[in-house]
């Protein structure tokens, strides 16, 4: 009996064992599992995590960039919305600063557009007339020879070079650089410049190099052109070269000219300032005229001359002139 029970105990033990066996892998299985999905939703919270942390960084680093580029100046508004610009924008920008006064930001601009695109003509030869009124000759000469280097039929670039040779005093380059300002506007013409005044400014380098007779058919071709309007000064400048070739009733002429232009500019001259600078220029050619007549032996006209630079100089309260007029005139009574 004990022998049987024994066994049975054995069976009974066996069959608990199993139970516990069954029990013991199904909590293993269920830890398992347990485990993997808390696995699972780690690997995916931190993907998530990982994402908003890439994408935060990205959107800070955009928007570093943006604030850069708009301290920098590289981005406008337009119509309330942000733009990128680009060199035609800093170019437009630059003439607009050109119109304020702003010559440092000007050149800012115009240097940025340069650089976004290195054959923009136009930057260039607009930077070179901005560092030459504010003195930089070197560097505008460097951005007129750039400009000529692009575009070698651009009459601006010849143009404006001329002028800063003849500000440089070296006249032999700037008769060359008119030349070619000449030749380039015949085969590509432009609206910035007239044939008017590039003879006129030929003319006014002629006169400056003692070449007469090439300043008065400068000064003539100039004075012929039907575009644009009549500098008095071409006539006063046609003046001098009579004046010193002894052709001084054509001189007169010429005189008589400048001083009907100026009254005519006179009567639309928008300033006070405006309109007092012509009638100066008129009370120097009237003496300069005055001066002439004397010379021919024609004192009634020279007197006519020295009244009329008289009456102005009354006018514009010109106590010293006035006084020295009167005596002048007197001096022909």
């Amino acid at each position: 009996m004990k022998k049987k029970t024994t066994k049975k105990a054995q069976v009974k033990t066996t069959a608990v064992r199993g139970v516990n066996i069954k029990t013991a892998t199904r909590t293993r299985e269920a830890s398992s599992w347990s485990i993997s999905i808390y696995v699972y939703w780690f690997i995916i919270l931190f993907f998530i995590a990982a994402t908003f942390y890439i994408l935060g960084r990205s959107h800070l680093a955009n928007k570093e960039v943006k604030n850069a580029l708009n301290n920098a100046g590289q981005i406008e508004m337009v119509d309330g919305e942000e733009k990128l610009m680009n060199a035609a924008d800093y170019y437009t920008r630059g003439k607009s600063e050109i119109l304020a006064g702003n010559t440092d930001g000007a050149i800012a601009d115009l240097t940025a557009a340069i650089q976004a695109d290195t054959a923009m003509v136009d930057a260039y030869i607009l930077r070179g007339e901005v560092y030459m009124q504010t003195g930089n000759y070197s560097a505008a000469m460097n951005d007129f020879n750039n400009a000529i280097a692009v575009d070698a039929s651009n009459s601006i670039a010849y143009y404006d070079r001329a002028l800063l040779n003849m500000r440089l005093e070296d006249f032999n380059s700037a008769m060359n650089d008119i030349n070619n300002a000449l030749a380039a506007y015949v085969s590509n013409p432009n609206e910035v410049l007239q044939l008017r005044d590039l003879y006129a400014k030929r003319g006014q380098l002629n006169l400056w190099m003692k070449n007469w007779e090439g300043a008065i058919a400068d000064y003539t071709n100039s004075l012929a052109r039907p575009e644009g309007i009549v500098n008095p000064s071409v006539y006063a400048e046609r003046a001098e070269a009579y004046t010193a070739m002894g052709e001084y009733a054509l001189a007169i002429n010429d005189y008589t000219s400048a001083i009907r232009v100026i009254s005519e500019q006179i009567q639309g001259a928008a300033t006070m300032e405006q309109k007092e600078d012509l009638s100066m220029r008129a009370m120097n050619y009237f003496e300069k005229s005055a001066a002439l007549n004397l010379n021919i032996g024609n004192a009634a006209s020279a007197k006519t001359d020295l009244e009329s630079a008289y009456a102005i100089a009354a006018s514009l309260n010109d106590a010293d002139t006035t006084e020295r007029l009167q005596k002048l005139i007197e001096a022909l009574q």
